[in-house]
């Protein structure tokens, strides 16, 4: 929470202890010098109000402090301790009130003086109590503030309990002395309601109920964000104003790591609109979706295998069955004993998870990355250009050979270049020319452990 709200929150907590200060003086003056038992108990009420506006300017204090080793959560629970004691003491004045009034009713030895002292308190009470619960109501509902509320809901109970002792000096006024202790009982009765909402509120937050339909608004706006697959469990705690939520969302397992990152970030935009003090921690899961193609399914099964993706993966579909093939690097220095148990394995794997396959072919083929970075040796390698060039442009059907890199990593090399082929041919014979190079330029040149080949489109003369 930024610096101004933290200052409008302790004024408006300031300015109630100022008014409870005020309030309570003046109702203990006209209380004693008219011996009314309904202003001596708005007095005592009055005098707590004081005491919670002082509990509550110290609780919005301490709650907006940042959280710290020994509280991670931060300080918000302050707030609601705050409450919980002002209840107990509105139920420790109530008890008195009710002792006193039915005392006086019991035995009808009081007397009691309506003076115009003890109507203008009370009229005044009145205003000041209705100037100052819309004040804090205002606030506590801006910065969502469990502890302002409670003083906000004390200075409206004031309001009507004030009304009930006014109508009681009007029939003292009368000769109805009685009436005064009634209306006193009745401020009680009011009072207590006051009391048990409160506690039933700042009990629900120290036990860290969740504010109905929170969660469920929450759990529905993350679903409505783009990427998001299910809420497999959402958990949500209150600390004063502030809110943890813990979400747990389901993504396809197939996504990009930096794709499922950013919709990380739109939940916690999304979660933080509803809810502007908010600490969002989600944990993505990874999930198969049923829309999954078989390539997708197959090239999870290789990766969680610690594999590198397959690649020259192609799936074919005939009778009803599919016929998987695919190549897959695998780290050198094992056995093939050990390689082959790796490739029956996976296909066991796919054969679980795709029951309609009919046959997988896996071509497994040795790779270790020297350690290092590789070197550019293309002007060192000039004669092993060449004699790839030549082999190359012994097929006819390919135009121009250009752009020959070689990467060298070791003893190891990765070339890459660029064959140039008719406009005018299909993709299907494109793609048959470059297999049918590939095959003749491995089968030469043993040492070249990859060849990248990126075919072009020219015009034929």
């Amino acid at each position: 929470m930024d610096e101004s709200a933290i200052r409008e929150k302790k004024s408006i907590a300031l300015s109630s202890v100022f008014a409870g200060l005020g309030l309570t003086g003046m109702k203990l003056i006209v209380g004693l010098s008219t011996n009314s038992l309904g202003i001596l108990s708005e007095a005592a009420h009055s005098g707590l109000d004081l005491l919670a506006a002082l509990i509550t300017y110290i609780a919005v204090s301490v709650s907006d402090k940042p959280p710290d080793k020994d509280h991670q959560y931060g300080h918000g629970k302050t707030e609601n301790i705050s409450a919980l004691f002002e209840t107990v003491l509105l139920v420790a004045t109530c008890g008195w009130i009710i002792w006193e009034g039915v005392g006086r009713l019991i035995t009808g030895s009081a007397h009691v003086e309506a003076t115009i002292w003890s109507f203008g308190v009370i009229v005044v009470s009145i205003a000041v109590d209705f100037s100052r619960s819309r004040a804090l109501s205002r606030v506590a509902k801006k910065y969502r503030s469990q502890a302002l509320e409670a003083d906000a809901l004390h200075f409206s109970s004031d309001i009507w309990s004030s009304l009930t002792v006014l109508a009681g000096l009007v029939f003292v006024s009368f000769g109805y002395t009685s009436v005064d202790a009634i209306a006193a009982l009745a401020v009680a009765v009011m009072v207590l309601v006051v009391s048990y909402r409160l506690a039933r509120r700042t009990i629900d937050a120290l036990m860290d109920r969740v504010p109905d339909g929170l969660a469920q608004q929450i759990e529905d706006k993350i679903k409505t964000v783009d990427g998001v697959q299910e809420v497999r469990s959402l958990r949500v705690r209150m600390s004063g104003s502030k809110a943890f939520v813990d979400a747990t969302v389901g993504l396809r397992r197939t996504m990009p790591f930096a794709r499922a990152h950013r919709i990380v970030d739109d939940i916690e935009r999304t979660v933080q609109a509803i809810h502007p003090q908010v600490d969002v921690t989600v944990h993505p899961e990874p999930m198969q979706t049923e829309d999954e193609s078989i390539l997708d399914r197959v090239r999870m099964i290789v990766t969680e295998k610690g594999l590198p993706p397959p690649h020259n993966l192609e799936v074919h579909r005939s009778g009803g069955g599919y016929f998987i093939d695919f190549d897959v690097e695998y780290k050198k220095g094992n056995t093939f004993v050990e390689a082959h148990a790796l490739a029956s394995e996976i296909e066991e794997q796919i054969r679980q998870e795709i029951p309609s396959v009919e046959k997988v072919t896996i071509h497994l083929e040795e790779y270790l990355a020297a350690p290092g970075e590789p070197l550019h040796a293309t002007e060192d390698e000039q004669a092993l250009c060449r004699a790839i060039e030549n082999l190359i442009l012994r097929d006819r059907r390919v135009i121009a050979c250009a752009d020959i890199s070689v990467l060298r990593h070791a003893s190891d090399y990765h070339i890459t270049l660029t064959c140039r082929i008719d406009s005018a041919r299909t993709l299907e014979e494109v793609h048959q020319i470059i297999a049918e190079v590939e095959t003749k330029l491995y089968q030469s040149f043993g040492q070249v452990r990859r060849f990248t080949i990126h075919a072009e489109p020219i015009a034929a003369r």
